[in-house]
């Protein structure tokens, strides 16, 4: 491709190696948890501890990386997933358990941060878009199809851990060896969570809503999923499938996100999310293709909240501040994602499997009228506003500067006239 893939097709192999590794440990754990007789809520408990670590993560990896480099860095953080990740079936021990997810989350948010500052450096104003739509992509595909990976015969208990680390240990390899000069990271120019609430609280309150609802999804759904009497073959297509209706959906709904009000979007995406968690709450599914359908479905729909809610703040908001804003929405996200496991682990825990689904219901209906609230609280959004940005809730702040700058340098072009 044009944009400059060439130059960057090792960083996407070792971006697909992670995502693999990653997308394979997140249900792993949940569902060795219930082999492990915890309580769903003590699952919830071990689950949160990887949002805790991306939490802690996006505070400091980038200051550690500035100091010491960013190759050492990606190597000794996938070192340190690797080994976290092969220790967890050591010791069945929950607290242990959250300690090694906390590690993990703490690593591959870093190493996150250095393959995104890497793409920054590879790509131009022009091009930048595109190729974090590809980095988008390719890291939810192969997330998803990490889910696959659950179907690997394990007699022991300890062969999917060593492929998940063998996975993480082999991402080292091509971007240990890419071509491209790895970049300081400038961090952004801070903002406080009151100045993103301020100037824009449904952005502030859809945010942690979409922390809450994907953090729920992704640390207890495969429990969900074998409460309902699917087999560990179905449980994987479930959990994979969300992942890539987003990669279908994202289009549509940020075009519809630029022409229309974005809070009417949120408002209807929410609400939908909402019914679809009802229906699946109510209904009696016949066939499990029926209940992977519509789980499907909840993913196309929801997941994109997210981008919108960032894209609503960054309406308000000076150009100065989107890229200190961005990463205050990163933090929000990781809150709603820690709590979201704990609280539906609890419901789960004294209602059954209901309580997953009614946990989503609640926080995509209350999002849905929060927006309609917001909706009578100020006028519509001003039309000279930056387009929908599209990012995923694990994309770090490094991608929301790449995407963002050129939204900012797209903004000064057409003030000063420049490409006319």
């Amino acid at each position: 491709m044009s944009f400059g893939l060439k130059s960057v097709w090792p960083l996407f192999i070792g971006v697909a190696l992670l995502q693999l590794g990653h997308g394979l440990q997140g249900s792993l754990v949940s569902l060795e948890a219930v082999n492990a007789s915890f309580s769903e809520t003590v699952t919830g408990f071990i689950m949160s501890g990887f949002y805790i670590g991306m939490l802690v993560s996006s505070m400091l990896a980038p200051n550690i990386i500035s100091r010491v480099g960013h190759i050492r860095v990606f190597a000794a953080f996938a070192s340190m997933v690797s080994t976290a990740i092969l220790l967890v079936p050591l010791w069945v021990d929950a607290v242990w358990w959250f300690c090694m997810r906390f590690i993990a989350g703490l690593c591959m948010a870093g190493l996150a941060i250095v393959v995104e500052s890497w793409l920054n450096s590879a790509s131009s104003n022009a091009d930048r878009g595109k190729m974090l739509s590809v980095y988008m992509i390719i890291s939810y595909a192969a997330n998803g199809g990490g889910q696959f990976l659950l179907n690997l015969g394990d007699p022991s208990g300890f062969v999917r851990f060593i492929v998940v680390s063998a996975l993480v240990s082999l991402a080292l390899v091509p971007i240990s060896l890419a071509p491209v000069q790895a970049p300081a990271i400038d961090m952004p120019k801070p903002v406080s969570l009151k100045d993103v609430y301020v100037s824009s609280p449904l952005a502030f309150v859809g945010t942690i809503a979409a922390g809450l609802g994907q953090g729920t999804f992704f640390a207890m759904g495969a429990i969900y999923g074998t409460q309902h009497g699917l087999s560990l073959a179905q449980v994987s297509i479930m959990m994979a499938l969300p992942s890539v209706a987003l990669i279908v959906s994202q289009f549509p709904v940020g075009s519809l996100s630029d022409r229309f009000d974005r809070r009417i979007v949120m408002m209807w995406l929410a609400l939908l999310t909402l019914g679809i968690s009802l229906i699946i709450l109510f209904t009696s599914f016949n066939t499990p293709l029926w209940l992977i359908g519509f789980i499907g479905l909840f993913g196309a729909i929801s997941f994109p909240l997210y981008s919108l809610a960032l894209a609503h703040a960054n309406d308000y908001l000076d150009e100065n501040q989107m890229l200190g804003a961005s990463a205050k929405l990163v933090l929000l996200y990781g809150v709603g994602a820690i709590i979201g496991p704990v609280i539906s682990g609890f419901l789960m825990q004294k209602m059954g499997s209901d309580g997953f689904m009614i946990s989503l219901a609640a926080i995509h209906g209350g999002l849905g009228f929060y927006a309609l609230y917001r909706m009578f609280m100020r006028p519509e959004t001003p039309d000279d506003t930056p387009d929908y940005i599209q990012v995923a809730p694990h994309v770090t702040p490094v991608a929301v500067q790449i995407v963002a700058e050129e939204y900012v340098e797209a903004s000064h072009d057409v003030e000063t006239g420049a490409g006319e």
